[in-house]
C-alpha cells in the first residue's frame, strides 16, 4: 500500500538558531511586535509503499534518524497521513 507521509524537522531547544534569531529581529521593523521565540525548521513530505501505517511510521523514522534530520541537533515529527490511491 502507498502512504504519504510528513515530516517535520526542528532543531532541539537549546540549541542556537541564526534564521529564527534573524527573523525574530526583523518582524518589528515591519511593524509586527510582540513576537518572540521564533524557530525555522523544514517540512519533508513523501510518499511510500508499506505494509500497514506502523510499518510507514517506522520506515519513514529509521529515514529520519539516518538521512532527513540530524539527531544530535534535530528533533523530528513523523505523521502519517493515510493510505493512497
Amino acid at each position: 500500500m502507498s502512504y504519504s507521509a510528513r515530516v517535520s524537522v526542528m532543531l532541539k531547544q537549546g540549541i542556537a538558531d541564526p534564521q529564527g534569531q534573524t527573523i525574530e529581529r526583523a518582524l518589528p521593523a515591519l511593524g509586527y511586535r510582540g513576537v518572540k521565540n521564533v524557530r525555522v525548521g523544514k517540512v519533508i513530505e513523501l510518499e511510500l509503499q508499506a505494509e500497514s501505517p506502523q510499518e510507514a511510521q517506522g520506515l519513514v523514522s529509521e529515514m529520519c534518524e539516518r538521512l532527513l534530520a540530524n539527531p544530535v541537533i534535530e528533533s523530528f515529527e513523523v505523521t502519517i497521513e493515510g493510505e493512497q490511491e
